[in-house]
């Protein structure tokens, strides 16, 4: 009878390492993933702790109070980089968007063909680099005639509004509501081109049959009330001067990422 029960024993210990053994084999989590997917980013607009709307009265640290009318900035040169370390640059010819708040489907970006793994930070411009600029309007592709239509551009010799932020406000000094236009892009020798570095707080996984979108904030408050609190008082259009370089050092720290939805 012991020997029987030793038996079955050894017999049931040998069947649960097979069961173990082929399950460790299956497990995709073991697998590096192969083929590619997309990835998306979802840029939603903010204003400090409140979400962002048109028509809304906002208060900045100078105690200016925005209304906002209008929100575009150029989104581009999008790099991914993986658990490992190594990176993925989207097409460079395919990187150029325009993220508009009166338009909900420019505020989700499809990135298809992106190598299938899981990546850990994103990388992007705000604004078009100089040396897409400098390709010259027959260079820019489909691009230009999109930032056209959108009112994305000074001209092709001043070049793109990488930003365009504007709509009324009033102040201790300015009793009575005024326009203000913030625009940002090359001015002069500045070309006022910024990057920015997310890390994600959950990697995105990119496979053929998953589709993460990384859903980041950004906090307009920011443009004004960076590092540097600019006053619209002290001039209400802001195209260039030391102004316009003080908002450009704030952009990078306007985005962060809320979170990842790995579906």
């Amino acid at each position: 009878m012991k020997f029987q029960l030793k038996k079955i024993t050894a017999v049931m210990a040998m069947a649960l390492a097979l069961v173990v053994t082929s399950c460790s084999k299956d497990d995709p989590a073991d697998e590096t993933p192969t083929g590619t997917g997309t990835l998306k980013l979802e840029f939603d607009n903010v204003y400090g702790s409140a979400d962002f709307a048109f028509g809304t009265n906002y208060t900045n640290s100078h105690g200016e109070v925005i209304t906002p009318s209008s929100i575009k900035y150029i989104v581009s040169n999008v790099v991914l980089t993986k658990a490992d370390g190594s990176t993925f640059t989207y097409p460079k010819s395919d990187s150029y968007f325009i993220v508009d708040e009166a338009t909900a489907t420019s505020q989700i970006i499809s990135l298809p063909n992106i190598p299938a793994g899981d990546y850990k930070t994103v990388k992007f411009g705000i604004g078009v680099d100089q040396a897409q600029w400098a390709l010259g309007a027959t260079g820019q592709g489909n691009f230009l005639t999109a930032a056209q239509t959108a009112g994305m551009m000074w001209s092709w010799t001043a070049g793109y509004k990488f930003l365009a932020f504007e709509g009324t406000f009033t102040s201790a000094t300015v009793t009575t509501a005024a326009q203000y236009k913030i625009h940002t892009g090359q001015t002069g020798t500045d070309y006022n081109y910024s990057d920015v570095t997310l890390a994600l707080p959950a990697n995105a996984l990119v496979r053929t049959t998953i589709t993460p979108q990384i859903h980041i904030l950004t906090d307009l408050k920011k443009i004004m009330d960076g590092t540097h609190k600019v006053s619209l008082s002290t001039a209400a259009t802001i195209m260039g001067g030391s102004q316009l370089a003080q908002i450009t050092t704030n952009f990078p720290s306007m985005f962060s990422v809320a979170h990842v939805h790995n579906d």
